[in-house]
């Protein structure tokens, strides 16, 4: 809905059609599922530019495409205000029953994640606040927060080498883990010094930076646990960043806590974004 996950203000109808799919194939890649169709209904003002719709399918085909994704149907009606829902079809493959679980945490599973962390919430804090940046890194945020890649291909990856737990990181890593913690009903430690951060964010936000990683959500990567054989197993797989930062723990079921590599807490102002908290 605009003001509230999005303003046209800080992406052009493209972005926002890629965008758009982009955070619902990513739902599928959560559980390790192949996407197959998009459904997508419309909320139109009435002042709504033919020239910009195409431009939103546009962003949208152009992400579809990827994946062999075929948008056919949905709605659109008249709206005071602009809303997309997007509702992605998928399957599990061969391997029916074989899905990525948030209860399927174990004590001593190792906690990995694919790529950067923090960069989208970097990108969002950029172009809100007018920071400047060079253009490199200007692109690279901006990409980061308008253009995310759903890891489709990861997804599928880490259940072909016998990943049970995993789920996509939308709320921030910290919130995330949060929900794995209690639905498989353990704790987790998370060592913040080897949360994965681009060097573009350590650059421009400084102290800011891991905060970002830790909370800022929007980065669409996957958070997953397994055991250290399955870990290796991915590790020479995956043609793709990934990195374990902590383990799964039996103590303080459903809590995240956060240690540096000295073993001292680290502390943080909040833990992800809260979709009733928010605005």
């Amino acid at each position: 809905m605009q003001g509230v996950h999005f303003s046209l203000k800080n992406t052009t109808w493209k972005e926002l059609g890629w965008k758009s799919l982009a955070v619902n194939l990513s739902d599928i890649a959560a559980m390790g599922g192949l996407p197959h169709y998009a459904l997508v209904s419309l909320g139109l003002p009435g002042n709504t530019e033919v020239e910009d719709v195409i431009a939103l399918y546009q962003g949208m085909i152009e992400l579809a495409n990827q994946f062999g994704v075929a948008i056919v149907g949905g709605d659109t009606v008249s709206s005071p205000f602009l809303f997309i829902s997007i509702t992605v079809l998928g399957s599990t493959g061969s391997e029916s029953n074989n899905l990525l679980r948030r209860s399927s945490a174990k004590p001593s599973d190792k906690i990995a994640v694919t790529g950067y962390l923090g960069t989208s919430a970097a990108g969002l804090e950029m172009l809100t606040k007018h920071l400047r940046f060079n253009s490199k890194t200007t692109a690279q945020l901006k990409k980061a927060h308008l253009k995310p890649y759903p890891r489709i291909t990861e997804g599928r990856l880490l259940i072909e080498k016998g990943v049970k737990c995993g789920m996509d990181i939308s709320d921030g890593l910290v919130g995330d883990l949060t929900h794995i913690c209690q639905e498989s009903h353990v704790g987790a430690l998370i060592n913040t010094d080897l949360v994965p951060v681009s060097p573009a964010v350590k650059s421009c936000f400084g102290e800011q930076a891991l905060e970002l990683a830790l909370t800022g959500g929007e980065d669409y990567e996957l958070l997953f646990t397994a055991g250290t054989r399955v870990m290796n197993r991915i590790k020479k797989a995956i043609q793709y960043p990934m990195t374990i930062i902590g383990e799964i723990t039996a103590e303080q079921i459903g809590k995240v806590n956060l240690i540096d590599s000295h073993g001292e807490p680290v502390n943080i102002r909040k833990t992800g974004w809260d979709h009733f908290r928010a605005g």
